[in-house]
């Protein structure tokens, strides 16, 4: 699946395995209970961004052969973790896109509007 963002690049939406759409569910960060990633990877804006963590992250997720992380730290939709979190029983503290930017400016506006809707 393909999206096209306002800028006019061009998005690829991952099929994923079932592992690997419960993962996030638990998070050993203290200050948080889960992550949730229905967008992965960014692009380098700034200095700040030249010891992005989340960069070295993919790259090692991608080499272990994580499905999320075939095209590296490529802005990539995971159209089927939109809505991740409402299948949750518990509450619990979600750290949102740890390993991305949901307002990069490429990403279409209709995409991030579904983010968490049903």
């Amino acid at each position: 699946m393909r999206y096209i963002g306002a800028t006019g690049a061009i998005f690829h939406a991952e099929p994923t395995t079932e592992r690997a759409a419960t993962m996030g569910a638990k998070s050993a960060i203290e200050w948080t209970d889960a992550t949730w990633n229905p967008v992965t990877g960014c692009t380098k804006v700034s200095p700040g961004c030249k010891h992005c963590y989340a960069e070295r992250l993919a790259m090692h997720l991608q080499a272990m052969g994580n499905p999320r992380y075939r095209r590296g730290f490529a802005v990539t939709l995971h159209p089927d973790q939109v809505t991740l979190p409402l299948r949750w029983r518990q509450p619990r503290r979600i750290f949102v896109n740890s390993m991305s930017d949901l307002f990069h400016e490429a990403i279409p506006d209709e995409f991030i509007m579904g983010v968490g809707h049903p």
